[in-house]
């Protein structure tokens, strides 16, 4: 009587497995099944990739990382095993970002490469980069509380730097392909992050349209690098547009927002200064990704590279 027990309650266990794993979309192997080759994963960039947004932000220099991000969603799949995230909150391509001079885009694909974390092995590098080469905060800043005169010099400005952006870009590529010459490498564009015509008027419509084209812009250097990338090293590089999937959740769609970390309308709360003492600042994860932002980065990423290809190779 009692082993008839333990097997319905185990039976009863097996089915809400089944059902569990039915239910998150991934398929059971069979026991007797030989193990499945597994993505080597790597991770570095800036913000996005770092995870800010995915949840509370601790400040913890010189690198901020955020767990839940896209990277980790991503790494939550069977196939995928990730060996390293290295981005970092801040980060510019080639220079050390302040305030705790945060490495660089360089400096951690030399870290990575010195680690073996970046190797032959290596069949997955995912990135976000270039936006903070641009001075975007400074922009946001100056659009969010001048004049649309005001904003379009700043705009101008930022679209300047965009011919060095390219060229630092190419050559952290480059880079990468030279460590992990097998790899897939996916550079994640930007999202518009401003609704000029449906959104909240959080700052005035003319200034949206115009942060908005300075994305544009961006995410036609991101691109173009890539091709460049792919021309100049053989690199299997490719650019990921999020432009689409962001649709109807910019800063200012109230309730709807995936770049808010409340996606409510107006998005300028503060948090406590890290300097003792200081004064509150706005909150760094305005303008990221928030937990529905990062799950649609991470169905942009896995939608479009072959996860079962990379893993065979």
């Amino acid at each position: 009587m009692e082993n008839r027990a333990v097997r319905r309650r185990h039976s009863a266990f097996a089915a809400f497995l089944a059902t569990l794993v039915m239910a998150l979309g991934f398929t059971a192997v069979p026991a007797d099944a030989a193990p499945q080759e597994q993505v080597d994963y790597v991770a570095l960039g800036d913000s996005y990739t770092a995870g800010t947004g995915a949840g509370p932000f601790t400040w913890t220099f010189p690198c901020i990382q955020t767990t839940g991000g896209y990277v980790d969603i991503v790494d939550s799949q069977p196939l995928v095993k990730l060996e390293k995230n290295a981005a970092c909150h801040g980060a510019l391509l080639k220079a050390f970002a302040e305030p705790g001079h945060v490495p660089s885009v360089k400096d951690q694909i030399v870290a990575l490469k010195a680690a073996g974390s970046l190797s032959y092995s290596t069949e997955l590098v995912s990135l976000t980069a270039g936006a903070n080469d641009t001075g975007v905060n400074s922009t946001l800043f100056i659009c969010g509380t001048s004049t649309s005169e005001a904003c379009k010099e700043a705009v101008t400005a930022s679209v300047q730097s965009l011919p060095l952006v390219a060229a630092d870009l190419v050559r952290s590529f480059g880079a990468i392909r030279q460590a992990a010459p097998k790899a897939k490498i996916a550079v994640l564009g930007y999202p518009r992050l401003f609704d000029p015509v449906g959104g909240y008027p959080v700052i005035s419509p003319t200034n949206q349209t115009l942060v908005n084209q300075g994305t544009a812009l961006l995410n036609a250097t991101l691109a173009a690098s890539v091709a460049t990338a792919r021309a100049l090293y053989h690199a299997d590089a490719q650019y990921i547009d999020v432009t689409s999937r962001f649709s109807g959740h910019a800063v200012n769609n109230v309730n709807q927002s995936w770049l808010c970390f409340e996606p409510l309308a107006p998005c300028i709360p503060t948090v406590p200064n890290p300097v003792p003492g200081g004064d509150p600042i706005p909150d760094p994860r305005n303008f990221h990704p928030n937990a529905a932002g990062h799950l649609a980065y991470a169905s942009a990423l896995t939608e479009a590279v072959n996860l079962t290809a990379l893993a065979r190779r």
